[in-house]
């Protein structure tokens, strides 16, 4: 059973393609995009307080 578990990991590893992983990374770097911009506007809401 455990080899057919790594078979299907292996299997979906390499159908990734680059188009995949760079959405991934888009997507990843989107969402610390907004975290960034919501910490910031938070101190800044505290700065001008």
């Amino acid at each position: 059973m455990a080899s057919t578990t790594s078979n299907k990991n292996n299997h979906m590893t390499k159908r990734q393609s680059k188009r995949a992983k760079r959405q991934k990374l888009i997507v990843y770097i989107m969402i610390l995009a907004m975290v960034l911009s919501t910490i910031t506007a938070g101190l800044a809401y505290f700065i001008y307080l």
